[in-house]
């Protein structure tokens, strides 16, 4: 079997291996993990030719430096605008390479985003953690989190240099300053000012986040009702508010209960553009209905399985919108 070794020789806070989740396993207590922003994670696979869930490196706005130690292989970077430096040259994410023995790639913040993805054509060898490679970054189970001096093994490397080039980035990647929520499921615990304060301000990130959540800057909403709810099952996006009236948008690394009461939901169709925000940008939140959440997941997960569908050939002939 051939592979090609790379040597980490930086990684900021947050870098580390992930797959497409581990998934199932809420209901025993474990999170799912995975990718922070799922459709760039998948677009840098499917671009290479790669399974969309097969383990790859996400990248934070700490970044990230690797010397290819031997071998060849052809890599995609999908997500965020980052500035991708390798062999001498310069140039934006969303595209795809191929990096030789004697060669140093460098991935680190541009102008927009908080997060990229290094997929690789091959297969990534890491540590799995009942079944999945995806890294729960406060455990450190999984892949693990990248460090210097690290190495990287990428069984049966692959040079595609038909593929090459530039991968579309759609709009629907950009950071998303108005997010839609669904109300609930406990907005009983705030009153009407609470609540209207909440759909009609401006909100803003903050540096206290991780792959666990997000505290949010904005007005103080505290709960009108004894915080004496029973734990109960959560969910990725779900906006808990603590006893202070300081909201949390809950992400990838999420615990599965929790009793604070959750004043919306974020859809999850717009999770993916919402992580790519940085702190001290605005947000917004604007009320949708049940019954428009899932019209809109739905025409929204149509769009994306037509735009990975198109990268998959030559990951360069598909539209740049979905």
């Amino acid at each position: 079997m051939s592979e090609a070794i790379l040597s980490v020789s930086f990684a900021g806070p947050h870098v580390s291996v992930q797959d497409g989740g581990r998934a199932g396993l809420m209901r025993y207590g474990v999170p799912a993990s995975g990718p922070m922003d799922r459709r760039s994670f998948a677009a840098a696979n499917i671009a290479l030719g790669n399974p969309a869930d097969a383990p790859g490196v996400e990248v934070s706005l700490g970044g990230l430096a690797l010397e290819c130690v031997s071998g060849t292989v052809s890599f995609a970077v999908a997500g965020g605008g980052f500035i991708v430096e390798h062999a001498g040259s310069r140039r934006s994410s969303w595209s795809i390479a191929t990096l030789r023995a004697g060669e140093k790639l460098t991935i680190r913040p541009g102008p927009w985003g908080s997060w990229c993805y290094l997929a690789f054509a091959g297969r990534l060898q890491s540590q799995q953690w009942l079944g999945s490679a995806a890294t729960h970054a406060i455990s450190g189970f999984g892949g693990g989190r990248l460090t210097a001096g690290a190495r990287l093994s990428i069984a049966d490397p692959a040079r595609h240099a038909k593929r090459e080039g530039g991968i579309p980035c759609p709009v629907s990647a950009r950071p998303r300053q108005q997010v839609r929520v669904v109300l609930g499921p406990q907005q009983r615990f705030f009153d009407a000012a609470a609540i209207s304060a909440f759909l009609s301000e401006n909100w803003s990130m903050t540096d206290a986040w991780d792959r666990m959540g997000v505290r949010l800057a904005g007005p103080a909403i505290p709960p009108q009702a004894a915080l004496d709810m029973p734990s109960e099952p959560i969910v990725r996006g779900s906006v808990q508010i603590n006893g202070d009236g300081v909201a949390t948008v809950l992400l990838a690394d999420h615990q599965t209960t929790g009793g604070y009461p959750k004043i919306a939901t974020v859809l999850d169709c717009d999770l993916d553009s919402f992580v790519q925000l940085r702190p001290r940008d605005a947000v917004a939140f604007r009320p949708v209905s049940p019954a428009e959440a899932i019209s809109l997941s739905r025409t929204i997960a149509m769009g994306t399985s037509a735009y990975l569908h198109a990268i998959a050939g030559k990951g360069r002939d598909a539209r740049a919108e979905t």
